[in-house]
């Protein structure tokens, strides 16, 4: 973690894979945040997140490190695209503006993938998920992800009696996957998954639900009676897009995801249950 190595520091990073030498590595450091974070901060989100990227590649080709699966998103794909969107286009266009600088940088992971297994042998992948939910969520209402902001404003909404804000109209499509499920397809990718090419980790296309209808959920979870009230001058920021998890159904048919309602309903009650300690980023 951060606490082991400053990653935007070459040296830090290559002396953190010599003290520790690992054989597999799981890239998840990145600057990070919600709508609004991303579209006041493009330049520092496109340079800390491509220093780290950088740093980290060139440390695993360094120390032989025999496999890295580094994490991309979703919204690196194009802005003008046709869904469901699919691993081959990657690169097929600029992605939507609001998120371009943080797009750009995860799409060169891709590249130098490529290039380190043609070039120098090494087995560097990348996965692609959807929105990531769950216990240990980012919930402060700034910088966290929809998910994250919403189920902080429900409680807090709850708890002082005020009314619950839904930034946007609700109307933006969006497929969620819970932190869990996806943890358990990271395992998979790390021991089983060989191909350079990325793979989407995402449930099933028809499972993508509305903003409107995840903050519902939220206020179910949290049996929240009060008003609601839809902020439509905040952006909604890009309306669609449905990936296909065609290419994970080929590798695993049967795997089952958590429903996005369940999944909101345990993280919910995670929250509560851990407000008042260390756990909680609010």
């Amino acid at each position: 973690s951060s606490k082991d190595a400053n990653l935007l520091s070459k040296e830090d990073t290559f002396a953190v894979f010599e003290k520790y030498k690992p054989t597999h590595v799981i890239h998840l450091a990145a600057l990070v945040g919600g709508l609004y974070a991303h579209m006041g901060n493009n330049h520092d989100y496109f340079l800390n997140n491509w220093k780290m990227d950088d740093n980290i590649l060139e440390a695993s080709k360094k120390t032989n490190v025999k496999k890295l699966v580094s994490c991309l998103s979703t919204c690196v794909f194009p802005d003008k695209t046709i869904y469901p969107i699919d691993e081959t286009m990657l690169h097929n266009g600029p992605p939507h503006p609001s998120n371009a600088a943080f797009s750009y940088s995860k799409r060169v992971i891709d590249l130098q993938n490529r290039k380190c297994n043609e070039e120098h042998g090494c087995m560097f992948t990348s996965v692609v998920p959807c929105n990531v939910f769950g216990p240990h969520d980012n919930f402060d209402p700034l910088h966290a992800h929809v998910m994250g902001a919403l189920i902080k404003r429900a409680y807090e909404a709850k708890k002082n009696g005020t009314t619950f804000e839904i930034w946007g109209t609700g109307a933006a499509l969006r497929q969620f996957i819970y932190n869990l499920d996806l943890a358990k397809l990271f395992i998979w990718v790390l021991r089983e998954y060989t191909e350079v090419d990325p793979i989407i980790l995402s449930p099933n296309a028809e499972d993508e639900v509305s903003i409107k209808d995840v903050a519902m959920m939220i206020l179910e979870a949290f049996d929240f009676k009060g008003e609601v009230q839809f902020l439509t001058d905040k952006s909604d920021g890009q309306l669609k897009k449905t990936a296909s998890n065609a290419k994970l159904r080929t590798y695993l048919p049967q795997f089952q995801f958590t429903s996005t309602r369940q999944a909101i309903k345990e993280t919910v009650q995670w929250y509560i249950d851990n407000y008042h300690t260390e756990h909680i980023r609010k």
